[in-house]
């Protein structure tokens, strides 16, 4: 749509104001000049709205990248028609900022290929592209801003930090004794003792259920349930403390993840990722990450992980209070081990029974403290 100037507004008034002087005074000078006028207001549109003829692609690598490390576009401009294209600049848009392109003068049929780079100082989801012409007449009564070429995607994650690999082990529980709370070892848990069934492994067979019961009783084996972690992200805050607790959750799931640890992410704005370990389930959860905003006053845990869970349990925090501590303290029967980072002052979570706190300035030093505890 064209935008007048505000030159443009006064010969449009000036133009009516004369047409109809002209009529009403019958003088034919005026509507000579209101007829003048009324050519170059057409002419400004007509030259405004005229877009090149020009085929844009654009390409982002790499398209996924940590917080402050480099990423570059790739434009190329064609020109696909007989006749030669004038040079002409633009605006590429990067989400809220944009980079000036200069696109030179095309011969028929030819290509012309920009780079640049990307700014990569916010975290989050950004559109790159469309390109942006802002065109106007040589008069300046006018100008119209008109968008070009595809779009592509950058994904500006977290930064992550070198972590050990988080313990994710499930509490063995076995028929003889009390449950065992540590890491797996070996390749079978004990799932239940049951009567003897032909073809079940001799050596699998439970002597004391067997002096007990008088029949010949075998324990069940299954394979053990793999290493699982939890990160539970605190979306209440906001500002720099939010993006240091993100930092933070994106480099204890992508430990976890790395590690092939079938990884969970949960928020109390409602974010809740359940993944398996690797490559994928890092990108799945990084993604995730990059378009974590701010959320409400809710509470820190979710009903959800206060009905369920297994393995370890990681939450970052900063400035939670009772409601949240006896939540947390809570959650220590179903999960373990369970850390608390809490950005800052530890405050009311200090000591809470069948965890480990660790208060810290920012998501390096929570890291650091991380690995010197982390075996």
């Amino acid at each position: 749509m064209l935008r007048p100037t505000g030159r443009g507004v006064g010969v449009l008034v000036a133009t009516v104001g004369l047409f109809v002087l002209g009529q009403v005074a019958g003088f034919p000078f005026f509507l000579a000049i209101a007829g003048a006028g009324a050519g170059v207001l057409v002419s400004a549109v007509a030259v405004t709205g005229r877009r090149p003829r020009v085929a844009v692609a654009r390409e982002v690598y790499p398209d996924r990248v940590e917080r402050g490390r480099p990423a570059f576009a790739r434009l190329r401009v064609h020109n696909p028609t007989g006749r030669r294209q004038a040079a002409f600049s633009a605006v590429d848009t990067i989400g809220p900022a944009g980079q000036a392109v200069r696109v030179r003068a095309l011969p028929p049929n030819a290509e012309a290929v920009h780079h640049y780079e990307l700014p990569t100082t916010r975290r989050g989801r950004h559109q790159v592209g469309p390109l942006t012409l802002d065109r106007g007449d040589p008069l300046g009564l006018g100008n119209r801003r008109l968008t070009t070429g595809e779009t592509a995607t950058l994904w500006v994650y977290p930064r992550v930090h070198v972590l050990r690999v988080p313990e994710g082990g499930r509490p063995r529980h076995h028929h003889e004794g009390a449950a065992v709370d540590e890491r797996l070892r070996g390749s079978f848990d004990l799932r239940e003792v049951r009567e003897y069934v032909p073809g079940d492994e001799v050596r699998h067979l439970h002597w004391k259920a067997t002096a007990r019961t008088g029949q010949l009783m075998v324990r069940d084996y299954v394979d053990p349930d793999q290493p699982r972690f939890t990160t539970v992200l605190d979306t209440r805050l906001t500002g720099p403390l939010l993006e240091e607790a993100v930092d933070l959750a994106a480099s204890l799931v992508a430990a976890a993840a790395g590690a092939d640890q079938p990884v969970r992410l949960v928020t109390p704005g409602g974010l809740d990722v359940d993944t398996g370990g690797g490559t994928v389930a890092s990108r799945r959860l990084l993604d995730a990450l990059c378009e974590v905003a701010p959320s409400g006053g809710a509470a820190l845990v979710p009903d959800e992980l206060l009905r369920s869970g297994v393995g370890g349990l990681a939450v970052v925090t900063a400035g939670a209070g009772l409601a949240d501590r006896a939540a947390l303290a809570a959650l220590r029967g179903r999960y373990s081990p369970v850390t608390v980072f809490v950005l800052g002052e530890a405050g009311p979570l200090a000591g809470i029974p069948g965890a480990t706190v660790l208060p810290a300035a920012d998501a390096a030093e929570a890291a650091r403290r991380w690995n010197a505890i982390t075996r």
